[in-house]
Formats: C-alpha cells, structure tokens, sequence
C-alpha cells in the first residue's frame, strides 16, 4: 500500500500513542505479556489496512481499543476451549482404565449414543453436535447456523427429546 506522508506521520503517531494503551488494557485480558503483543500487533495491523477509513487520532484511538479488546476477548475463548478439550482428552483415557468391563460399557455407549444422533433430524442433530461436541453457546451456534438463540435453544431441547426417544426404544429406526 502506498500512503501519503501525512498518513504515515498519522499511523506513526498512533502507533506511539496507542500501542501501549492496547498493550496494558489487552494484557490484562489474556493475563499474558506475549499474548497481548501478538494482539496488539494484529490490532495495529488490521489499523494500518483501514488508515484511509480512519483518517482522525481520536478515532484511530478509540477504534483500536475496541478491536484490541475483542481480539483479545476473542484469544481467551480460543484457549479457554482448547483447555477444555486438552482436559477432556486427558481425562478421557484416565476414566476408560478403570476397567476392561467399564470400557466395553463406554464404547458401546458412544456407538449407542452415535447411531441414535444419526437417526433424528439433521436440523436437530446438528445443534446438538456443536452444542455437546463443539462446546459452543446458543449465540455462537445460532450465528454460525444463521438462526436466533431463541431458534437454537428450541432445537437443541426437542433434539435431546428426540434423541432420548430414539435411546428410550433402543436405537431403533426415527421416521424424521
């Protein structure tokens, strides 16, 4: 990109400005120093590829404060479900030892539990797989689908109810 010399004076006064306002405020977010510079940097980033859209320090300012603040809202959810499934998964084989007995009971369970998922409808199925599996809110499922919270929060309960009908008569066939 090819900016004027005033847009350039104007990025480089923001940078200096700016950058250690982000770093504070998104370091407290992710409770992370080099979270919050990869962040920051990407704010900035993201600043540098809009300069001609923000042409005013003040809004400048203001703009990459809030993009900071979600980006960095953004980094902590992205790790707080990667630790959540890093535990799932090292919880997972400690549970399955207790026994050769526990584990054909679980596996079976999963199988069970699998085939009577694909037996209901696929409008059901699919929120209840990114509500169990994906461990994502209503919200983001319905954004995701295109749909409401309020949309989600129906499919989800009558999927479960379906899905325990399916269960309830021992996997046998769901007429959808």
């Amino acid at each position: 990109m090819k900016w004027t010399k005033e847009q350039e004076d104007l990025f480089y006064r923001v940078y200096t400005e700016v950058f250690p306002i982000i770093a504070r405020v998104t370091a407290r977010i992710t409770n992370s120093r080099e979270a919050a510079e990869e962040v920051c940097h990407e704010a900035m980033i993201r600043y540098y590829h809009r300069l001609d859209q923000i042409p005013d320090e003040n809004q400048a300012k203001y703009w990459l404060i809030r993009v900071s603040k979600n980006l960095a809202l953004n980094y902590v959810k992205r790790k707080k479900r990667e630790r959540k499934a890093y535990e799932r998964l090292l919880k997972e084989p400690v549970r399955d030892q207790k026994s050769g007995e526990d584990l054909t009971i679980r596996s079976e369970t999963r199988e069970e539990v699998q085939q009577a998922l694909e037996k209901i409808p696929e409008k059901y199925r699919v929120v209840l797989v990114m509500k169990e599996y994906g461990d994502l809110s209503y919200r983001e499922i319905g954004e995701v689908l295109g749909l409401s919270e309020g949309n989600v929060k129906v499919r989800a309960f009558r999927g479960r109810e379906k899905l325990a009908e399916v269960l309830k008569r021992g996997g046998s066939g769901y007429g959808a």
